[in-house]
């Protein structure tokens, strides 16, 4: 095998690999465990997840990605570096590589990005928006006249962009995504109930009795913790109520940020919006009654895309079939040397 260009999308919460002729064949999340002494690389995607919380000291497990951007760059750097040998083993030339990135990144966190995917072992990178790759992973045609609405909701950031004739027009990012909502699960339960949680079972609670809107028959379910004055265990009774207050102020700003989104929007695409309505992708738009919710609330049309949560991964594949009508639109391969600056 010469070589096989790939896609990634390198979320908060899961790093997601596209193939070229082999679809996704990596979907693992995005975390790593530690020697904590020696510093060795131990395990990472499940494996490390499943100590998560769980580690004795001498294990130090890690999360590189917040908020959609790098924390770590070394451990996110390890991490795809195992990926990539694990793909590319067979190939006698780098792979070209697209990597999606939040809508709202910096400069630095784009060179940032680009550097350690370089570093990785990838040839040439192209960065793309994540609302872009989801609209084409959505299967939406938008290299035409005529606007459409993409709101990704992800782990870190709900990325929310009105996009037209293959560029995106306008765009925000919000920090208010499944992990906020986790967030908020857990700080309820603490509040109301003296009920210390982890993450992985606030996840777990949202998954199963999360709702968006109240429900006319009330669904529990058993969680167990430990008491947060006595720190002993304890195990309490949730209602899909109890969840719907604790996520309910996280949701209406996501709610909010899309209506500013929409009253910025010019005219002509708004009119485009109102009759083709908005898209939710990303894992976030799995959350029962969001597109209910949000449909009452900003009185247009909302929908989920087929398989909501590989949107973003496989609008990459897309990408790499048709980059050039991204390098139309002002997207570029760049190299490391061409990164740095230099040429050898």
């Amino acid at each position: 095998m010469l070589s096989k260009n790939i896609g990634i999308d390198l979320g908060t919460t899961s790093v997601q690999f596209f193939v070229q002729g082999r679809g996704v064949v990596i979907d693992e999340p995005s975390i790593a465990a530690y020697d904590a002494e020696e510093g060795e690389l131990l395990a990472i995607g499940n494996a490390a997840l499943a100590m998560y919380g769980k580690a004795p000291r001498k294990i130090r497990v890690v999360k590189p990605m917040g908020g959609g951007v790098v924390e770590d760059f070394d451990v996110i750097s390890h991490i795809l570096r195992v990926y990539l040998e694990r793909l590319c083993k067979n190939m006698l030339f780098k792979p070209n590589i697209v990597v999606c990135v939040p809508s709202s990144v910096t400069l630095l966190e784009q060179r940032t990005i680009l550097d350690l995917v370089t570093v990785a072992g990838a040839a040439k990178v192209c960065l793309i928006e994540e609302p872009l790759a989801a609209a084409l992973g959505a299967g939406i045609d938008f290299d035409k006249p005529g606007g459409c609405m993409v709101v990704d909701i992800g782990g870190g950031t709900t990325d929310i962009a009105v996009l037209t004739m293959g560029q995106v027009s306008l765009s925000r990012s919000v920090k208010q995504a499944g992990n906020a909502l986790d967030s908020a699960i857990m700080r309820w339960c603490r509040r109301n109930k003296r009920l210390v949680i982890g993450a992985g079972t606030a996840e777990r609670v949202k998954k199963l009795i999360g709702y968006a809107l109240p429900l006319k028959r009330v669904v529990q379910m058993p969680v167990g913790g430990k008491d947060s004055v006595t720190g002993q265990p304890k195990c309490v009774v949730l209602s899909s109520d109890d969840i719907y207050e604790a996520m309910h102020d996280k949701l209406f700003r996501i709610s909010e940020a899309i209506r500013e989104v929409l009253l910025s929007t010019p005219p002509e695409l708004a009119g485009d919006i109102s009759k083709n309505g908005i898209i939710l992708t990303g894992g976030g738009a799995l959350l029962r009654g969001l597109d209910d919710m949000l449909l009452h609330d900003l009185k247009t049309p909302v929908r989920v895309a087929t398989n909501p949560r590989y949107c973003v991964v496989l609008g990459t594949g897309k990408a790499l079939k048709n980059i050039d009508v991204l390098i139309r639109n002002g997207h570029q391969y760049r190299s490391r040397e061409e990164l740095l600056g230099y040429t050898e």
